[in-house]
């Protein structure tokens, strides 16, 4: 969507394809970090952005048994907002559409499932597309894979993906929030468990992270040892966990870290997850995305709009976005090793009374305040932020 917004923005014609009818999807990556707020600024679009109903984080913190820890410090980031805004998905790509449709180069299609690539020459030349209506291609002189880890576009173009591995899964679920109830958005390590809070007004958005593949173990426990468990890590919720109601409340995240070895062929570029599916640690996937569509929009509209498109410029937009996205990576995966997985592998199925030893990681964080500083840099802005250049 935002690629799509850019390059019309340019004077490029472009068609969105979303296979759904519309964009309400739960769970979806729900964080607008302080590097998609600025463009955003950039666009000067932020101000009708921030009129949308979201919740704001200055800060990110965890509970680790009774010891608390700021993690990152937005407050002092170079940006004109300088917190973490949750949102919903689909009201951000809805504004999103509203602004983009304002150019008449760009078109969007619901109901219209991307199914195959259309190849011709050794150049990917389009799209075979379902939509309601039948069956339908869709001719272009670049196909942008934009469907997420489970990337129909990626498998069909036969693009190498390198797996990386991850030691947890997520359990997501909703319950209501009360007035009374914490204000931030927050996590709690304890011995075997990681529990994530989102302050969502008037929700708590509530992820419980599992070993890796152990999904059914914990329903095998029941539903009521799973409820118990949750108050036990957040108690004030006790009145309320009865709105679990069943296991369909609970929604699983398979989490997964890969990328491709070359994110293009000839007429073809993926982005975002379907070049780099990212772990949900620091809720960096939705902004990573964006970065990758600034940064392709700011390289390929003139060559577009000139049609005069190589592979060369599909290269630049990986080498350019190949370095962030590898370094993010490697940030994520330190942190699943060094603390997720320490800590799940701990009593994953119980509360047990025992003294918790910080991680080096966590510790030096509580210790240093600047540390906190980078975290904020390296979350709210990546470690290489984009700007709008067309």
């Amino acid at each position: 969507m935002m690629l799509g917004f850019l390059l019309a923005r340019a004077g490029v014609d472009v068609i969105v394809l979303e296979k759904h009818a519309d964009f309400l999807r739960d769970f979806r990556g729900d964080t607008i970090h302080p590097s998609t707020l600025e463009i955003m600024h950039e666009l000067g679009i932020l101000d009708g952005f921030l009129k949308l109903p979201h919740q704001q984080a200055r800060v990110l913190g965890a509970q680790f048994g009774d010891t608390a820890v700021t993690f990152a410090d937005f407050t002092r980031l170079p940006t004109h907002c300088k917190f973490l805004a949750f949102m919903p998905q689909w009201d951000f790509l809805n504004f999103i559409a509203e602004r983009a449709t304002n150019h008449p180069a760009f078109h969007l299609r619901m109901s219209a499932e991307v199914t195959d690539l259309i190849e011709e020459a050794e150049r990917m030349a389009g799209v075979r597309v379902t939509t309601s209506n039948g069956p339908l291609e869709v001719r272009a002189n670049l196909v942008v894979g934009a469907d997420g880890r489970g990337s129909v576009v990626r498998e069909r173009a036969g693009l190498k993906v390198e797996e990386f591995g991850a030691p947890m899964d997520v359990l997501w679920l909703r319950l209501r929030r009360m007035p009374d109830d914490p204000e931030e958005t927050a996590g709690r390590i304890d011995v075997g468990h990681i529990f994530i809070m989102i302050n969502r007004g008037d929700q708590w958005q509530l992820g419980f992270v599992i070993p890796k593949g152990t999904t059914e173990r914990v329903r095998e426990r029941g539903l009521p040892a799973f409820r118990e468990t949750i108050t036990k890590l957040a108690p004030f919720l006790r009145d309320r966990i009865s709105e679990l109601r069943d296991w369909n409340d609970v929604k699983l995240l398979t989490v997964r870290v890969d990328r491709l070895s070359q994110w293009y062929r000839s007429g073809l570029l993926c982005i975002g997850d379907a070049a780099h599916a990212m772990s949900p640690v620091g809720g960096v996937g939705i902004n990573l995305a964006i970065q990758d569509a600034v940064a392709a929009a700011n390289s390929l509209a003139a060559p577009l709009r000139e049609g005069r498109l190589t592979d060369g410029d599909l290269r630049q937009v990986q080498k350019r976005r190949a370095l962030p996205t590898r370094l993010t990576q490697s940030f994520q995966l330190a942190v699943q090793n060094r603390v997720i997985k320490r800590t799940l592998d701990r009593h994953p199925f119980s509360i047990e009374t025992e003294n918790l030893k910080l991680p080096l990681m966590l510790r030096l964080v509580r210790r240093f305040p600047s540390i906190r500083r980078l975290n904020a840099r390296l979350v709210g802005l990546g470690f290489r932020p984009e700007h709008v250049r067309i």
